[in-house]
């Protein structure tokens, strides 16, 4: 399926017009011209610098660095990067650590929680982590553009009725409005890292029908 992959290598995965997302380690120098950087930290430890300001990074944490800001890393810490191309106007950096975040609702019993936003300074797109329980949620699309990186878990992407198994380490291309199911297979969470334009909410989606998909309020 053309909207599914996976590689247990490092490099690039989906290269398309808004986004390209790789996969590897955070040492060295990097610099974007062109492009916003959005990074997800998968596993190891090190530091990030930007500017004067050093941060230190492991797993769960976010990193957001603005077009044209040179920034360096050390360490073993390993990454996804997302670079977002032709971004809107942002300034500086951020450095977020997701397993301190307040959680979001979504459909189906699906939670998120959000990495860089907008409200950060990261203007072109919404990160997070999408926490999906067992089982199958309805087919359904959304009006943003979107990557996805799995963290861990097992399932199926399904789109017009063709299936691409999903393990950690997949990775995903969403085309605005392009009907689809994410779902867990497995007995435990199944744990997504999403980079979606134009920026929003992880919840918003809609059912074939234009219907929105409306979260359930959680139980008290």
């Amino acid at each position: 399926m053309k909207y599914a992959m996976h590689s247990d290598a490092d490099g690039p995965r989906f290269e398309i017009e808004q986004f390209t997302q790789r996969v590897g380690p955070l040492a060295g120098e990097h610099r974007e011209a062109e492009a916003d950087e959005v990074v997800y930290v998968l596993e190891g430890t090190g530091r990030v610098t930007v500017g004067s300001e050093t941060h230190e990074v492991r797993e769960g944490v976010s990193v957001f660095v603005a077009r044209g800001t040179p920034w360096s890393g050390d360490g073993d810490a390993r990454g996804v990067s997302v670079l977002i191309h032709d971004p809107e106007p942002s300034t500086g950096h951020a450095v977020l650590d997701l397993h301190a975040v307040e959680t979001g609702s979504a459909t189906a019993g699906r939670e998120f929680l959000l990495g860089a936003t907008p409200e950060v300074g990261c203007a072109s797109v919404t990160q997070f982590v999408g926490l999906v329980p067992p089982g199958r949620a309805p087919d359904h699309f959304h009006t943003y553009d979107e990557v996805i990186y799995v963290l861990e878990g097992t399932g199926f992407l399904e789109i017009d009725g063709e299936q691409a198994p999903l393990r950690a380490g997949s990775c995903v291309h969403l085309p605005a409005r392009l009907v689809h199911c994410l779902a867990n297979t497995g007995d435990s969470e199944l744990r997504l890292l999403g980079v979606f334009r134009p920026a929003g909410s992880p919840a918003e989606a809609y059912y074939p029908d234009g219907t929105l998909a409306v979260p359930e309020p959680k139980e008290s």
